[in-house]
């Protein structure tokens, strides 16, 4: 692949954050998920690029950026932290943000707690935390997540995705992916090569060990301001499609996009739709 990219480092909120940025303009942000980096958005910087500032980070513990021993340093403030932090740290007073499963969570957080700083939200596979603390309570959303409780135990999850060449990676990937051949080998060795940096693999597994603890499951959510699209790739095995439903009550200007026979991995297998998605949803 010709990179058309820059690398690139910003400190904020004590830690040394790297992201990959390409074009000028208004600023778009990009939020990845587990278990990935920056990569994961390779399908949509250059389209975006061509009128925007996009900057694609690697959230806190993961691959070129700062990887904190303390388990207290993943947790929902440090991250919305990290990115009010780069939003102001590259001279921009409000972005357009696009956030995927981690990622999303952040975004929709951030969104809560800045909206000022939001001027379009854009989530992917990732429900309205209100919604998703409303699935946890149902068995069938409890087995899909069933993952989540196994993260909690100290050592075991670590050495479960270390074994074999970091297999459950691969596994990950290609055993959820509809479209198979979104993945090529270059891409699952990138994916594993960033979890290979010293202390990722912890500090990944660490944003779920903290989840119960903080109260993201919990607490009350208001109607969100923020114009925001949800894209969602239907065949998800890690969240139900249902988790959608009614999200409208929570966000007063929602728009959502279902895309069929695509899993969680929706803007790597479907890059043209979610790409023509978003073009649709930008300010004009």
């Amino acid at each position: 692949m010709l990179e058309t990219w820059q690398h690139d480092c910003i400190h904020t909120n004590g830690i040394n954050l790297h992201y990959v940025t390409q074009g000028e303009g208004p600023l778009m942000l990009m939020l990845h998920g587990f278990p990935e980096f920056w990569y994961s958005w390779r399908k949509q910087i250059p389209e975006f690029a061509k009128d925007h500032k996009v900057v694609a980070i690697d959230l806190r513990g993961y691959n070129d950026s700062d990887k904190p021993d303390d388990k207290e340093a993943y947790v929902m403030t440090e991250f919305i932290a990290d990115v009010k932090g780069v939003i102001e740290g590259l001279g921009y007073d409000r972005c357009i943000l696009v956030g995927h499963d981690w990622g999303g969570a952040i975004a929709w957080n951030f969104a809560y707690a800045y909206p000022n700083l939001v001027e379009k939200l854009i989530i992917l596979n990732l429900p309205h935390p209100a919604k998703f603390a409303q699935g946890l309570r149902t068995p069938q959303q409890l087995l899909r997540s069933s993952y989540m409780f196994l993260f909690q135990l100290p050592f075991v999850p670590e050495m479960l995705i270390q074994f074999d060449d970091y297999k459950a990676l691969e596994s990950a990937f290609l055993g959820m992916a509809v479209n198979k051949t979104a993945f090529t080998q270059e891409d699952l060795d990138a994916y594993k090569d960033a979890f290979a940096k010293r202390g990722a693999v912890t500090a990944a597994l660490n944003y779920y060990r903290n989840i119960f603890q903080q109260g993201l499951t919990s607490q009350d959510w208001s109607v969100l301001d923020v114009p925001t699209l949800m894209i969602w790739g239907e065949s998800d095995t890690a969240l139900g499609k249902e988790l959608t439903y009614g999200t409208e009550a929570y966000v007063r200007d929602f728009q959502i996009k279902y895309i069929p026979h695509c899993s969680h991995w929706v803007q790597q297998e479907q890059p043209q739709l979610v790409n023509q998605y978003i073009r649709e949803f930008l300010p004009k």
